[in-house]
């Protein structure tokens, strides 16, 4: 009700501000605060992308492809997306499959200023890429990280991204849906992710939803789309993965995940096989899976492949992929104690491994 009657004085408000100029009592050169006849929503939605969108890029893929004729080696654009300003020191965060096999990136701020940008760390398994631009300007704009377990479905979100090259553009929508699950390159899944149906379209990749505080809660990164444009089904990494992730790849490169040491079968031949599990294939000497007894594959006198210890579980997760397995382990930290259980013939064991840092 009384968000009611403040719309109705706004408007009221409005009506008499266009009366008085059309009798030339007011001018448009009248110091008038057009966004008091905004409702508060519209007020919430401009100051939003007033102070985010300088914190806003756009990131342009170029590969090297020869010529069919002439041979020569040129640069031939490969794709664009958006990012964002991690840091003023000129970090840029983007999704991976937008800078996937570049020969040359270049990063265009929101001053229009065009940048080249070096790779400093990527992580396929969860869609994202840290860019650093060179000679970054002076008092670049990021944006504040926020909470994305405190979203629930209904609140409002705010997308700005480059669709189609159209540089620094605005959608709205809301939270559709939460803890999707999503495919990401490497044929990992990137689990726990947002559901949104603010209009994300080829060009958003990489850019920011936020929340209608402005503050970050996740990462464009796909579309639902039988045409390839929006069709109301948007996917966004959420912000406390990215939280997790940028630091690592800023530090190392890559994501530095335990391990308990050992070589395991390919989903492919898993697959091929009918086995249910996941094979270990070789167990490296004087690392936590051989200190623990575990056992890979060997060949009897025959010459016959036969299986030794086949990963069924991990504190009690089920394990049939090596997306599974490293969805487990990724729950630990190194130093941690985990029970693997396995099948050794038609044995069930259970091994007790404390998980090592990977080098």
């Amino acid at each position: 009700m009384v968000n009611d009657v403040a719309l109705y004085g706004r408007l009221i408000g409005a009506l008499l501000a266009l009366l008085l100029m059309a009798q030339g009592a007011l001018t448009q050169a009248d110091d008038i605060d057009y966004l008091s006849f905004a409702t508060e929503d519209e007020a919430n939605t401009t100051e939003i992308f007033r102070r985010a969108s300088p914190a806003v890029v756009y990131v342009t893929n170029t590969a090297l492809r020869r010529s069919l004729f002439s041979l020569d080696v040129r640069e031939i654009p490969r794709g664009s997306g958006t990012g964002f300003v991690w840091s003023e020191q000129g970090l840029i965060v983007t999704n991976y499959h937008v800078v996937a096999g570049a020969h040359r990136l270049t990063v265009t701020l929101a001053d229009r200023s065009e940048h080249t940008a070096d790779i400093i760390g990527v992580a396929p398994e969860k869609d994202l890429a840290v860019l650093r631009i060179a000679n970054p300007p002076d008092n670049l704009s990021t944006l504040p990280l926020g909470d994305s377990s405190e979203l629930t479905v209904g609140r409002k979100v705010l997308a700005i991204g480059n669709p189609f090259g159209l540089d620094t553009t605005l959608t709205t929508g809301i939270v559709s849906a939460l803890g999707r699950e999503i495919q990401a390159p490497g044929n990992r899944k990137i689990r726990g992710v947002i559901q949104t149906d603010a209009a994300i379209n080829p060009g958003n990749s990489g850019g920011p939803l936020l929340n209608s505080l402005g503050q970050l809660i996740g990462v464009n990164t796909a579309i639902y789309s039988p045409s390839g444009a929006s069709a109301g089904i948007g996917f966004a990494i959420p912000v406390n993965t990215v939280k997790e992730v940028v630091p690592q790849l800023i530090a190392y490169g890559r994501i530095l995940r335990p391990m308990i040491g050992v070589e395991l079968a390919s989903d492919r031949w898993i697959r091929r096989n009918r086995i249910k599990g996941l094979p270990v294939v070789h167990v490296f000497p004087g690392l936590p899976a051989a200190e623990a007894g575990m056992t890979g594959a060997w060949r009897n006198a025959r010459g016959d492949i036969v299986l030794g210890d086949i990963i069924t579980s991990i504190e009690g997760r089920e394990i049939r992929s090596h997306d599974d397995y490293f969805s487990a382990i990724e729950k630990h930290q190194p130093g941690d104690v985990v029970e693997v259980t396995t099948l050794l013939g038609e044995k069930r064991k259970r091994y007790k491994v404390r998980l090592i840092e990977s080098q």
